[in-house]
């Protein structure tokens, strides 16, 4: 767990100081750290949490007038995090909450109350189904709950220097039929979630950071006049900086040997940066190859396109959706997503696929030993 924690806080601390050359801190008890800006007189204050959830490292930044209010809002932001955690918790109960876990534990039992923050998530999900045509897919909990057991025991295996084990086709058949919305029945007015099906359950995995980063950011940003939330690569500035120069996101190495990235993301205002990789959650098997989280479900196994697909838009939810069904299909189908998704909102996202050079498609451009392809919005503000 130590390495672990470990790896994902030099994450942090990576993308931190491009955003904004931060400093940290080791939990959200350390005193801020306040650096004079050129503007107004205003100070940078900057907190990092370890214990929000989400199993991620959590850093925080807010340009400000007063220190005091800042600790505040990041304080308010870890409680909403700590909050959302439980509630879109699908391993863990906790008193008073009825949460996803409940969710699924009561599959083809009974519908389950559940707080609002769960129904809203749910019909972004299914709308996300809609618009990959079924590609993004959180009922197929099932399914990832195989490889969920499979690659954590790969994980404490390989640890011990020892390769772990697959699960078999017919686990990963048998589990990959129990998914589907039509299994689902949501009562709004109720409040209610209800799983048909026995064997079907929710996963999500490949929304659920995001879309609680977009809920902390909306409610505590109303008091905050810039700064950025980073809740484990899943990053939402707020407003322009103070000096009027642009925020700056790298585009990880997948190997982590470049500090500042593949690449750089520079733009101004409100953005939401979220990145779906193969290099953080994975295991070695007996065959020899590499077995990370995202699953492919026109194949009941890891997508393997790319080593990572991020997405640049507005919602952080958003960003997360299309940055996991974006990695599971080929450029040219990803960027049918992107448009289904704009015709059906009418607003933009983009993205950035970093791939192996043995594995190119579309047109990129080769860097630091990778082959990186952006969509067209992206042209005036990334540099390589």
């Amino acid at each position: 767990m130590k390495r672990k924690i470990t790896k994902l806080l030099i994450g942090a601390l990576s993308v931190c100081t491009l955003l904004a050359g931060c400093t940290t801190k080791e939990s959200e008890n350390s005193a801020s750290n306040t650096t004079s800006t050129n503007s107004e007189s205003l100070t940078k204050y900057e907190n990092v949490s370890s214990d929000v959830g989400f199993d991620t490292i959590y850093s925080y930044m807010e340009y400000t007038t007063n220190t005091e209010s800042a600790a505040a809002h990041f304080k308010d932001s870890t409680t909403l995090l700590r909050y959302y955690n439980q509630l879109f918790d699908i391993y863990n109960d906790y008193d008073g909450i009825n949460n996803l876990k409940t969710i699924n534990d009561n599959a083809g039992i009974k519908p389950v109350k559940v707080d609002k923050p769960i129904i809203d998530m749910l019909h972004m999900a299914k709308q996300f189904y809609d618009y990959s045509n079924g590609e993004f897919d959180i009922t197929m909990g099932a399914l990832l709950k195989v490889w969920h057991k499979y690659r954590e025991e790969g994980i404490k295996l390989n640890a011990e220097k020892q390769l772990g084990n697959l699960p078999s086709e017919e686990e990963l058949t048998q589990a990959a039929g129990c998914k589907g919305w039509d299994n689902v029945v949501i009562n709004d007015e109720e409040s209610t979630v209800y799983i048909t099906q026995p064997c079907q359950s929710f996963d999500v995995g490949g929304i659920a950071k995001g879309y609680a980063t977009e809920l902390v950011a909306q409610e505590v940003s109303k008091n905050m006049q810039a700064g950025y939330f980073n809740v484990g690569r899943n990053i939402r500035t707020v407003n322009d900086k103070p000096d009027g120069s642009t925020w700056n996101v790298g585009i990880a190495d997948p190997e982590g040997a470049l500090p500042n990235g593949l690449a750089l993301i520079s733009s101004k205002g409100s953005f939401s940066f979220v990145t779906s990789g193969d290099y953080e959650r994975f295991y070695i098997a007996t065959d020899g190859n590499t077995y990370h989280h995202i699953i492919d479900p026109s194949t009941n196994y890891p997508a393997s396109h790319y080593r990572s697909v991020t997405i640049f838009t507005e919602d952080s939810g958003v960003a997360d959706c299309l940055s996991t069904t974006l990695f599971t299909l080929s450029i040219e189908d990803g960027k049918k997503v992107l448009e289904a998704y704009k015709q059906a909102t009418g607003k933009e996202a983009n993205a950035v696929w970093v791939m192996d050079l043995d594995k190119k498609q579309g047109e990129g451009k080769e860097t630091n030993g990778y082959y990186v392809v952006s969509s067209e919005g992206l042209k005036d503000i990334i540099t390589y």
